[in-house]
C-alpha cells in the first residue's frame, strides 16, 4: 500500500545494555528483484524471507496489475509468471508510494513493451529525479511523458521493437544499471551496460540464476562491462531472501553505542557490494564478529555478533560510497559518539534519495547538538563519546524511513531523548523496527 498514514511521532530514550538475538527482514533490493524476475519467468517462483514492507508490496501490486499471479502460502510467496515479454498493459497507473527502487526498475521492465504504462507515487517519490533512468530508455526508443524535470507522474510508451544499446552509466547507480538490463530483457540483440565503479550486483546474479544469457567482464581498473542477450527465457526459481544489511545497520549501531550491549543478528547478507558500513565501523574500533559465514542462493550471508564499543573518528574513502550509500545517515549517528572527527565525502547521491538525506542528517544533528559541517557532497561530524549534551531535539524526517530510524538510534545513547516527527514512514522498509528494538531493551515509543 502507499504510505498514507497520518504522522506518528516517536521518541527514543537512553538505554541500558541491549541484549538478545534477532532476525531482520529480508533484503529490500533482493526482494524487489525476486518479485520482478518471478513475474517474467515461466513456471512457478517461490520466495521465502521476502521483505513485506510497503515498498516491496507496491512492486508486487504493480506486477499483479500486469498479469502476474501472486499469492502467499504461509511464509512463502508464490508467483506464476507471465513470461519474458508477456506482461499486459495495466488498466490504471502503477502507484509505487515511496519506493524509488520499485518505480525505477519497473520503468526499465515495462519501458520496452509496446504499451502504455503510467507511474505515480507519494509526495516524496514525486520529488525524486527519474531522468537517470529515462535517458537510456529514450535511447532504446521509449516515448516519455513526465512532469517537469522528468519527475512523477509520468507515462511510458514503448516502441514496436526496442533498440539494444551500449550504455555507460554516468554515476554509480545499481538502479540505473538494473533498469537498462531489465529493458534489455525485452529487446532483441545484445544490451551492454558499462559501469566504471562496481555497484550492488544482485541484478546480475539473479538474472543468471533465472537462466538469462548474461556475461560480465571486469577490467583491471575495476570497470565492469555487462552483456545481456534479450528475449531469452527465464525459468521460475526458489529464493530465500537473506536479511537486509541496510536494516541490520540500525540495531548494529545501537548495540555499538549503548555500553555493555551484546546482540547477535542472524542471516545478514554480506555481499561485498553492501558491506561498506561494517568495514567502516570496524575501522572505527567496532567489536563486530562474523559468525557462520556461508553461501545461500549465490549470496554470502553471516550472523553478526555486536558488542558495545568505544569508537574513534575516521576518514571514509569516497570510493566506498556505492557500497554503503543508504547507511551514511546511521554512520553519522555512530560518528556523533566517536572520539574525534569522522570525515565523509563523495555523498552527492544522498541529495536525491527519499529526501535530501545529506541536508536532513545535518539538520537532525544540529537539532541534537552534534558538532558537524555539511558540504555540497560531504559531512564532517565531531563526536562526543559520553553522549553528554547530545539529544533533546525533534527531527524532521521528510517522509524518509532511514532518517527516522537513524535518529531513534541516536536517542538510545544520547543524554537527552531524541524524537522524530513521523515514525509511521518506517513501515516502508522495516515494519518490525520498534518491536525488535524494544525486545533488545530499547526504549522507543
Amino acid at each position: 500500500m502507499t504510505h498514507s498514514a497520518s504522522a506518528s511521532p516517536l521518541t527514543a530514550r537512553r538505554a541500558t545494555a541491549l541484549q538478545g538475538t534477532l532476525r531482520i527482514p529480508g533484503d529490500k533490493s533482493i526482494s524487489h528483484r525476486a518479485f520482478m524476475f518471478g513475474a517474467l519467468a515461466e513456471g512457478e517462483t517461490r520466495i521465502t524471507g521476502l521483505l513485506e514492507g510497503e515498498d516491496v508490496l507496491n512492486t508486487g501490486k504493480a506486477l499483479a496489475a500486469m498479469g502476474t499471479h501472486i499469492r502467499k502460502d504461509g511464509d512463502t510467496w508464490i508467483l506464476n509468471g507471465a513470461g519474458n515479454g508477456c506482461l499486459l498493459e495495466a488498466r490504471q497507473p502503477l502507484d509505487f508510494g515511496n519506493a524509488g527502487t520499485g518505480a525505477r526498475l519497473v520503468m526499465g521492465l515495462t519501458g520496452t513493451y509496446d504499451m502504455q504504462t503510467s507511474f505515480t507515487g507519494d509526495a516524496s517519490l514525486s520529488r525524486r529525479p527519474m531522468a537517470r533512468v529515462l535517458d537510456p530508455l529514450r535511447l532504446m526508443g521509449v516515448q516519455v511523458g513526465a512532469a517537469t524535470g522528468d519527475r512523477l507522474p509520468l507515462t511510458l510508451h514503448g516502441p514496436k521493437t526496442a533498440n539494444p544499446i551500449l550504455y555507460r552509466v554516468p554515476m554509480p547507480s545499481a538502479q540505473v544499471k538494473s533498469a537498462v538490463l531489465l529493458a534489455g530483457l525485452n529487446t532483441p540483440g545484445i544490451t551492454t551496460v558499462i559501469e566504471p565503479v562496481m555497484t550492488r550486483d544482485h541484478t546480475e546474479k539473479m538474472l543468471q540464476g533465472f537462466g538469462a544469457d548474461l556475461q560480465v567482464e571486469t577490467a583491471a581498473s575495476g570497470e565492469r562491462t555487462i552483456h545481456l542477450a534479450g528475449q531469452g527465457i527465464l525459468r521460475g526459481q526458489t529464493i530465500d531472501v537473506p536479511g537486509d544489511p541496510s536494516s541490520a545497520a540500525f540495531p548494529l549501531v545501537a548495540a555499538l553505542l549503548v555500553p555493555d550491549s551484546d546482540i547477535t543478528i542472524y542471516n545478514v547478507l554480506m555481499n561485498p557490494t553492501r558491506t561498506g558500513l561494517v568495514t567502516t565501523l570496524m575501522e572505527m574500533g567496532a567489536d563486530i564478529t562474523l559468525l557462520n559465514e556461508r553461501t545461500s542462493g549465490g549470496e554470502t550471508v553471516a550472523d553478526l555478533r555486536v558488542r558495545g564499543s568505544e569508537l574513534k573518528g575516521v576518514t571514509v574513502p569516497p570510493e566506498r560510497a556505492p557500497s554503503m550509500i543508504d547507511e551514511y545517515p546511521v554512520l553519522s549517528i555512530a560518528a556523533a559518539f566517536a572520539k574525534g572527527k569522522t570525515v565523509m565525502t563523495g555523498l552527492e547521491e544522498l541529495r536525491v534519495k527519499e529526501s535530501d538525506r545529506l541536508s536532513a542528517v545535518a539538520n537532525g544533528l544540529k537539532a541534537n547538538n552534534v558538532l558537524h559541517e555539511e558540504g555540497r557532497d560531504s559531512l564532517v561530524v565531531e563526536g562526543r563519546p559520553d553522549g553528554k549534551g547530545l539529544g533533546g531535539g525533534l527531527v524532521t524526517t521528510h517522509l524518509d524511513h532511514r532518517i527516522a530510524m537513524s535518529f531513534l538510534v541516536m536517542g538510545l545513547a544520547a543524554e537527552k531523548p531524541v524524537s522524530v516527527d513521523d515514525g509511521a514512514i518506517i513501515t516502508t522498509s522495516f515494519p518490525q523496527f520498534s518491536t525488535l528494538m524494544q525486545q533488545l531493551g530499547a526504549d522507543i515509543s
